[in-house]
């Protein structure tokens, strides 16, 4: 049942913690409750045909609450960052104008900081000519050279994630500035509730474990052979997402199954580690919440006090 109570104009909640908490769950109840849309704030889910390891609500799922911003690119196509803040900003305006409720959902942290803290993000086209010069080096000279040039900037970008600090690099020499310098910001002209979901680690870490199980259970080393027979290359960006570059790993002989199943659930604690750079339990703008302890009725309580 839809509560019916009238919103305050422009209430935006943002729904944020590590991968595997239960975000998507949580955010499902709330929007069904609440009258609300998802606006997805996830950078592999943008891509389609890539449901499985994405960990993507599913059809059903999908038909129950109307989502944004999934299954928006091919997986060999590109969404920067200033992209991808427009159409989300486009899509809450949207939810707003129908008077729902927006959900922003997510655990990719620069797509949530972006659209919250309304990131002026620099317009620099793309310079392929660059990009091919940079992608022949390693990945630790690539990440060295960023943190020299702007160390504030690699405080926020994983050393392995190559299209990022080649992003970041391309844009310094095309302004001549640190990127950090340059995403000056604008808060959008909403009233903003950070929902945080936590979990202590081990449980945290069981969760994700029981998730990659699921994910393999779903015929996730299906779907990365069926995107390498459509064409789509091991060393594109999309391919190099978690889930997918293991299991890469494995189509391609160099390790075995069980082997990338293991390496895929390191990397994704590595990734959860990582993310708490964003969503610190520290941060006063974030309502916490922890789910080995707090229900769901209590965060429905939390939200309809706001409300």
């Amino acid at each position: 049942m839809s509560h019916q109570t009238p919103l305050p104009p422009k209430t935006l909640i943002a729904i944020v913690g590590p991968t595997a908490v239960g975000k998507s769950d949580v955010a499902l109840a709330l929007a069904q409750e609440f009258d609300g849309e998802i606006v997805s704030a996830d950078s592999r889910q943008i891509y389609r045909g890539m449901d499985i390891g994405t960990a993507k609500p599913t059809r059903e799922e999908q038909t129950r609450v109307p989502h944004h911003l999934i299954d928006v690119v091919e997986p060999d196509q590109e969404l920067t960052l200033a992209e991808y803040q427009q159409r989300a900003y486009a899509a809450i305006d949207d939810i707003f104008a129908r008077r729902k409720l927006p959900l922003l959902v997510g655990g990719t942290g620069l797509y949530i900081r972006a659209v919250l803290e309304g990131y002026n993000i620099p317009r620099v086209p793309p310079n392929p000519a660059r990009r091919s010069e940079l992608e022949q080096l390693p990945a630790p000279e690539l990440y060295a050279r960023l943190a020299a040039l702007d160390p504030a900037a690699v405080q926020t970008i994983l050393p392995n994630n190559t299209r990022r600090i080649i992003r970041a690099l391309e844009v310094i020499e095309a302004t001549g500035a640190p990127v950090s310098q340059q995403q000056t910001r604008r808060a959008p002209p909403y009233s903003i509730t950070q929902i945080g979901l936590q979990l202590l680690r081990p449980l945290l870490y069981a969760r994700v474990d029981a998730r990659i199980e699921r994910m393999i259970e779903q015929g996730l080393v299906d779907e990365v052979r069926g995107l390498v027979a459509r064409g789509y290359s091991f060393t594109l960006p999309s391919m190099t997402g978690l889930g997918y570059r293991e299991i890469g790993a494995y189509l391609r002989g160099e390790i075995t199954l069980d082997e990338a199943i293991v390496l895929l659930k390191r990397n994704t604690r590595k990734f959860i580690r990582h993310q708490a750079n964003w969503f610190r339990p520290t941060d006063p703008r974030i309502h916490w919440f922890d789910l080995s302890q707090d229900t769901y009725a209590t965060i429905r309580g939390f939200l309809a006090g706001i409300l």
